[in-house]
């Protein structure tokens, strides 16, 4: 790369203040593609349950994710990537369209509405000031939660846990050629961070990616190169089925879900990530009101687009573990996911065994922040408690964190630290009991 390429990245995202360099970011940026990937494949796989053209799915995602990746480059200089969330993708096809019978046109109306609204609070700075509320303790807790959450992902995606009748979840089979090599990727990329070898999830992708072609347990891609699919069957279809709400009360509940999880899912992640990359500033996040609007309007285009809610994605904390530091990284998930639209078959040889590895380590590097909390105070400790066992536990991240906040200004009141409590505290804990027994009233 040119000198005068070089100074106009250092001009854009100020890659000397962030102790990094282009290289770092890039390699931090491949890592973080690949550990996300798999979104292509699965959201179009989900929806398409729902009665969704699998196809425009495939490009409504990759779309959604390059112009989220784009603004938060651009507009934040985080190195954070956003791409259509895989909780809101479940719960839009087997809890709306599946189990209540809402035509998935109708629905995609309550994403559009939903989007409309994230991205107003987003304008007003509400967000960004519910965010700087949050006790310092629960902000620690989220990122450990969320460490935890994606271990658990890892491990599930790599075969090693399994899900159980009697016991819920139990030990994977390791009959099973898949489990292995999730196991290799494991130790692999375990010896090359013990080893303090740069790059060392990126490079234990590769080798397992590797591995698994070598071996035969991953197949080889069918075509190097395809054309993305039209986006013509699921285009502006929220956008033309928004007015069928006002009519539609039940409709109006899946909108405060769908509002409700976006806006604490994000937000949990943003802190997490940010305090993992070292970029909390006396406990609140600098150009936070940039990364949620960069975050409000990929929700609000993935609206019309055809697609469910954005998120920003935990498996940024990859590139974050190689080294990532500003939104370089950010643009280069975009430019990987604008490539992804025509070399998409290449895309099959990541599959979840692969990532497994990474996200599994990821989680080792993000519980580390379990250190800051204060443990010695019971009124902290159990609401901070309830955030990190709640996330993969619920395999939730909103979830997770409304069980902290349920119980965070109770225990505080009744521990005498009432005038530590920010009013705004008070305003979560009622928004949280609204989501949970929404949900609760939804599924049974």
């Amino acid at each position: 790369m040119s000198n005068q390429s070089t100074g106009v990245l250092e001009r854009l995202f100020h890659l000397s203040e962030n102790n990094t360099t282009v290289k770092r970011e890039c390699l931090a940026g491949l890592t973080t593609f690949v550990s996300m990937a798999y979104i292509l494949f699965v959201n179009p796989i989900i929806l398409g349950d729902a009665g969704m053209d699998a196809g425009a799915v495939f490009t409504a995602t990759a779309l959604s994710a390059i112009m989220g990746c784009l603004l938060m480059g651009f507009l934040a200089n985080y190195p954070i990537a956003i791409a259509p969330g895989l909780g809101d993708n479940a719960f839009f096809t087997y809890s709306v369209v599946l189990a209540m019978g809402i035509p998935w046109q109708q629905a995609m109306g309550g994403v559009f509405v939903a989007s409309i609204l994230f991205t107003l609070v987003s304008l007003f700075k509400i967000r960004e000031i519910i965010i700087d509320a949050i006790p310092q303790d629960l902000k620690y807790a989220m990122a450990a939660g969320i460490g935890i959450f994606i271990s658990f992902v890892g491990l599930q995606g790599g075969g090693i846990v399994v899900s159980d009748p009697s016991s819920l979840v139990a030990i994977g089979s390791f009959k099973v050629p898949t489990t292995w090599l999730t196991i290799f990727g494991l130790f692999v990329t375990a010896i090359l961070m013990a080893k303090k070898v740069p790059g060392s999830i990126f490079y234990g992708i590769v080798l397992t990616a590797i591995m698994g072609l070598v071996t035969q347990i991953i197949p080889p891609p069918e075509s190097i190169i395809s054309m993305a699919p039209s986006l013509a069957p699921t285009f502006g279809i929220g956008v033309s089925n928004m007015t069928s709400i006002l009519s539609d009360p039940q409709m109006w509940a899946v909108v405060v879900i769908f509002f409700l999880v976006a806006f604490f899912d994000t937000a949990g992640t943003l802190i997490g990530l940010a305090q993992q990359a070292g970029i909390m500033r006396n406990g609140k996040m600098p150009r936070i009101g940039r990364a949620l609007m960069a975050d409000s309007l990929s929700m609000l285009g993935g609206a019309v687009m055809g697609t469910t809610p954005t998120a920003a994605y935990v498996e940024s904390s990859a590139g974050i573990a190689v080294g990532a530091r500003t939104g370089l990284t950010a643009i280069v998930v975009a430019v990987l996911f604008a490539f992804s639209m025509i070399f998409s078959p290449l895309l099959a040889v990541v599959t979840a065994q692969v990532t497994a590895p990474a996200l599994i380590i990821v989680g080792v590097l993000m519980t580390s922040s379990l250190r800051e909390i204060h443990w010695d105070q019971f009124e902290v400790a159990f609401p901070a408690f309830m955030v990190i066992i709640g996330m993969p536990l619920t395999f939730n991240i909103s979830y997770g964190i409304a069980f902290g906040f349920l119980f965070y200004p109770i225990l505080m009141m009744i521990a005498g630290r009432r005038k530590e409590l920010n009013p705004l505290i008070w305003v979560m804990f009622v928004l949280f009991l609204v989501l949970l027994y929404t949900l609760t009233m939804l599924k049974f």
